[in-house]
């Protein structure tokens, strides 16, 4: 074998006798080179399948595969491997990593495979882990304001529409509202991580190869959960489920940037509802007495960069012709920046939660007489007086209406999902069936990947 077999460095993996010029090269490859180091491991994963199914049609023989798993093994478990700019890619380095190793078997490692399923496998392992951390940092953060919710179940606090005091409320209410949106949140992550959760190695450039490969085998190798069935759907379907996954990471994200409103506006001197861990605020240069919500803030802000985010991807991948299209390679950043921010925001309001304190003589003292409005008007409709003629009635005397006990008020309110009656069981049943699903999901995974490096 020609030692030039075992000396290529630097090969893009479309070469075939020509340079790009540099501002091209440039151009084309972006930061994408960067991007790539958030897929190594993937990258590394599927190539391993991939090459286990080779063996088996006979692309490989046992000795090229044990080879070719070993040098990747190395890769898998060097944190300090490095993509440059002429590679281009994660694939480009880690197959020219492997042709330098290995050489001639390095080579075969690209058979019956594309850049654009491989890129799309990558995307989907990528994302697929971070899903399963993702429902662990959730769940701890359900837990963490259930826990919360409970505790204050029954400390009152006005209610507010249109930003003005409206009827009596309490800690209880507010922090279960959160509690229930949540839920729903992870019902429809549980629908993305379903729909990411299907292979598309083996489909190619999206129309197959004439080789007689084993899309199942890989798929089952890599513990999907499905095959991704029409090569060419997919590839059309690139961006479509990226977007899938970031607008349901962007309903979780609006819940807690909606709560981080609240709290903003409800541990200020003004309100003084609640008092934020001193931990998680910052100062000021030049006011000495400063504690800044300025976490809160910033996930306030990165609601609208994930927005962004979900926009950038629909736009881009919408409209295009059937196929792969390189505008696709731009969708890759903004879904890994999405998760990304995701895990971060997660976790800082679960810490902020845990630590949270509720001052229940200023929530107390804020439910002034006026917020018992309604409640008069409903006493006079107990006594036979029609709804309406009661609203004018207590509107007329509105400086005549008498305050009530605020605790015995939220509590007497004992229809299903009000004060007195918040139902906070049912989302620790359906917390707990979540859990054992994701115990078994994690456990599924953690399993076909340890296979896989063995």
């Amino acid at each position: 074998m020609h030692i030039a077999d075992f000396c290529i460095f630097m090969v893009k993996l479309w070469e075939k006798g020509y340079s790009l010029d540099k501002s091209v090269e440039d151009f084309t490859v972006g930061e994408d080179y960067k991007i790539d180091v958030n897929l190594i491991n993937a990258d590394v994963l599927g190539s391993i399948a991939h090459a286990k199914m080779l063996t088996k049609i006979g692309i490989l023989n046992s000795s090229e595969l044990s080879g070719i798993k070993k040098v990747l093994a190395e890769i898998y478990n060097n944190p300090d491997f490095k993509i440059s700019k002429e590679d281009e890619d994660v694939h480009t380095a880690i197959e020219n990593y492997l042709v330098s190793k290995l050489g001639v078997s390095g080579k075969k490692i690209h058979t019956a495979r594309s850049r654009n399923d491989q890129i799309l496998t990558d995307l989907r392992i990528y994302t697929k882990e971070n899903f399963l951390m993702l429902f662990e940092e959730v769940l701890e953060l359900v837990e963490t304001l259930h826990a919360f919710a409970k505790k204050n179940e029954f400390i009152p606090m006005p209610g507010y529409t249109h930003t003005r005091k409206a009827m009596p409320s309490s800690i209880g209410l507010w922090a279960g509202a959160f509690l229930e949106s949540l839920i729903d949140d992870i019902k429809l992550l549980k629908t993305a991580y379903s729909l990411n959760n299907q292979c598309p190695l083996g489909s190619a450039a999206g129309y197959g190869v004439s080789l007689n490969i084993d899309r199942e085998m890989t798929s089952e190798l890599l513990g999907f959960e499905s095959l991704q069935n029409n090569t060419l759907y997919v590839q059309n379907s690139r961006g479509k489920i990226e977007s899938i996954v970031i607008f349901s990471l962007f309903q979780i994200i609006m819940d807690i940037g909606k709560i981080s409103n609240d709290l903003i506006y409800f541990s200020a001197e003004e309100f003084g509802f609640f008092a934020l861990p001193e931990k998680v605020c910052t100062g000021s240069s030049i006011m000495p007495q400063k504690k800044n919500p300025d976490a809160l803030e910033l996930i306030r802000g990165y609601v609208s960069v994930i927005e962004v985010n979900l926009i950038e991807v629909i736009g881009i991948s919408k409209n295009l012709f059937s196929g792969y299209n390189r505008d696709l390679q731009l969708t890759k950043e903004p879904l890994i920046k999405t998760i990304g921010l995701s895990h971060s925001i997660i976790n800082i309001i679960s810490l902020i939660f845990k630590e949270l304190e509720v001052d229940k003589e200023k929530c107390i003292s804020a439910c002034t007489r006026d917020i018992y409005a309604t409640d008069s008007a409903l006493r006079l409709v107990n006594t036979g007086m029609p709804f309406r003629e009661a609203y004018k009635e207590i509107s007329k005397n509105l400086d005549k209406i008498k305050a009530d006990n605020p605790v015995e008020n939220i509590k007497s309110k004992k229809h299903h999902g009000a004060t007195g009656n918040l139902g906070m069981e049912k989302v620790k049943k359906h917390l707990e069936s979540v859990k054992i699903w994701l115990a078994e999901e994690s456990n599924k995974y953690k399993t076909k990947r340890k296979l896989l490096l063995k």
